[in-house]
């Protein structure tokens, strides 16, 4: 019983960190994403290149193995011949994804890029405030002078007594 608790506990914590839901909403985000791209692809960029191949439909290319055989019947509407279904290979729909693919690739390479580019500059922008803090305080500190050590104390009055001596024999 004490591994199920410790289970549903990491699990709660789990699920109540903010990472869980910037993934909720990376796949929400990315799910219409990709709606829209196969909208672009399909509706837009598939019929124009149609167009300048000779008008073909890539959604229609494909390679058929075996041809479809409708149903036959005769006159008292039984069947004779059973329908066989085609069987092809659709390769113009698979032209299709791969370029789907390829825009959504394209795109997420270039956010990924943005968003490490920013977050390079900020790392740098921060790293440069904090060596302008370290090299204030160390200014900071050079310009207070250093509060003596006691060998230099005992040395000084030291001094201060010779130099006393000296001008009392004198």
């Amino acid at each position: 019983m004490g591994k199920i608790k410790a289970f549903a506990d990491d699990f709660k914590k789990f699920i109540s960190q903010g990472n869980i839901l910037d993934m909720a909403v990376g796949v929400v985000v990315g799910t219409a994403f990709k709606a829209i791209v196969s909208s672009l692809v399909a509706d837009v960029i598939m019929p124009c290149i149609g167009y300048i191949l000779g008008d073909v439909n890539f959604a229609d290319l494909k390679w058929v193995l075996v041809e479809a055989v409708p149903e036959v019947l005769n006159e008292e509407g039984a069947v004779v011949t059973a329908a066989v279904a085609e069987v092809a290979v659709k390769y113009g729909q698979f032209i299709q994804y791969i370029i789907d693919f390829l825009i959504i690739a394209f795109t997420m390479f270039i956010v990924v890029k943005v968003a490490m580019g920013l977050r390079n500059k900020l790392e740098a922008k921060k790293k440069a405030e904090e060596a302008a803090m370290k090299a204030a305080e160390e200014a900071a500190k050079a310009a207070v002078p250093a509060e003596p050590t006691v060998e230099e104390k005992t040395l000084s009055a030291l001094e201060d007594i010779r130099d006393y001596l000296k001008g009392i024999k004198g």
